[in-house]
């Protein structure tokens, strides 16, 4: 066993039937590079690393939190801070409760946790499954609208120790309801701590879930994050991430588009700079008939930064009327870094639109020289061109307050790297 797996399993503290998904996954250990879905993320370095359980919540002066509004709820180092959260505020007919409280209830609240990975390359998830002991259990209630952004946030914070910890999330909408929530995932200090959440969607029919998600942890950090997310008849799921930091960061979008006239709309930016591994993968299946997928996604390569772009998308038979659309555009802004790049298109039905392209490349020579002939420097005319480039997938969310917070999130990357 791997001092990783090792150290994880030192903290299990869960029953016979988790502890049976956790044996499967010490047996199964970490893929290497012969699997496919890991074919250009090592892990040879992270499996050599071990990681202490958190055993106490850091406190934290909660200014370092003013640029984020209520309602809002704060996890710190994988445990839930009362301090910092703000919840008294949410919307009528949408509810908020921790994994652990819904687990200390027992009955069928958790009842999501029952899901089994069988695949031996989604080893985090199995790992998640047995150790996860807390996170949010999200809900809106049937023909529950509200355009006010419920806020998820999640802190790395230093003390000394490596350190790890499981969440658990579900956000579940049912019909008719409308709601949108943005993900923080950030560090307070540098830290090397390991990050390891699954979070579930549900969108029930005619339910709308606008869904923004900004990683920027620690440039030490490993955070390991994966969403499952199920579309049910005329929902509406629209959602932009911003890849913006960590050692090694890796998230896994899973969409299955089960009911007719279902539509997701999933856009984000990835940029790779310093030494940092950014891997993104997706996975989108089209199962109902009339169905539409729209994915736009930009990639930056700093420094000796490396970026990793999956776009699988699956139409089934009988997924008659699809449409779908895969954009996958990078730019590589240094000799050293490197951009890998697949687009997948898996066509199983007749009556369908389908297209995808990917393209790797460097700022436009001629439109640098047009900005240069308009007097601009040529550093400015670089950040213009970069700080543009990434402006489209931002595009998805249409609530321009959301709209304008991502952008200033993306600027503020650049600006680290020197581009904007």
């Amino acid at each position: 066993m791997s001092a990783l797996l090792d150290s994880l399993s030192a903290g299990f503290t869960g029953d016979a039937a988790r502890r049976a998904v956790l044996d499967e996954a010490l047996r199964d250990g970490l893929p290497g590079p012969r699997t496919e879905a890991w074919k250009y993320t090592s892990l040879r370095q992270l499996e050599r690393r071990s990681f202490a359980a958190v055993d106490a919540l850091p406190s934290l002066d909660p200014m370092l939190l003013a640029d984020i509004p209520a309602p809002r709820a704060v996890f710190v180092n994988g445990l839930y801070s009362v301090a910092l959260s703000l919840t008294t505020d949410l919307p009528d007919g949408v509810s908020l409760q921790l994994l652990s409280e819904a687990l200390a209830e027992g009955g069928d609240a958790a009842r999501f946790l029952q899901r089994r990975f069988e695949r031996t390359d989604e080893v985090f998830a199995r790992l998640n499954a047995a150790l996860a002991t807390e996170g949010v259990l999200l809900r809106a209630e049937p023909g529950v609208r509200s355009d006010q952004p419920l806020h998820l946030v999640f802190i790395g914070a230093g003390d000394g120790t490596d350190r790890a910890w499981h969440l658990r999330n579900l956000i579940e909408l049912r019909a008719g309801a409308a709601l949108t929530v943005v993900e923080h995932h950030l560090a307070i200090d540098s830290h090397a701590h390991f990050i390891n959440a699954l979070s579930h969607v549900h969108l029930a029919k005619d339910a709308r879930l606008t869904h923004a998600r900004i990683e920027s942890d620690s440039e030490r950090a490993t955070t390991l994050l994966r969403t499952d997310a199920v579309l049910a008849r005329d929902s509406e799921y629209r959602r932009v991430d911003l890849e913006l930091g960590g050692a090694l960061s890796r998230h896994e979008l899973n969409v299955r588009l089960e009911g007719d006239a279902a539509r997701l709309v999933a856009n984000g930016v990835l940029l790779a700079h310093g030494r940092r591994h950014v891997d993104t993968r997706l996975g989108i299946d089209h199962i109902g008939r009339d169905t539409a997928c729209e994915l736009t996604w930009r990639g930056l390569g700093a420094g000796r930064g490396r970026a990793v772009f999956h776009g699988g998308i699956l139409i089934r038979e009988g997924a008659d009327g699809t449409d779908a659309a895969l954009s996958n555009k990078n730019l590589l802004l240094s000799a050293n870094a490197e951009i890998d790049t697949q687009p997948v298109l898996e066509i199983h039905a007749d009556e369908v639109k389908a297209a995808h392209g990917a393209t790797v490349g460097q700022l436009e020579a001629n439109a640098l020289f047009y900005l240069r002939s308009r007097g601009l420097p040529q550093a400015e005319a670089q950040q213009l061109l970069t700080a543009a480039f990434c402006r489209e997938p931002l595009s998805a969310i249409e609530d321009p307050r959301l709209r304008d917070l991502l952008v200033a999130r993306v600027d503020a990357a650049l600006a680290n790297v020197g581009v904007a």
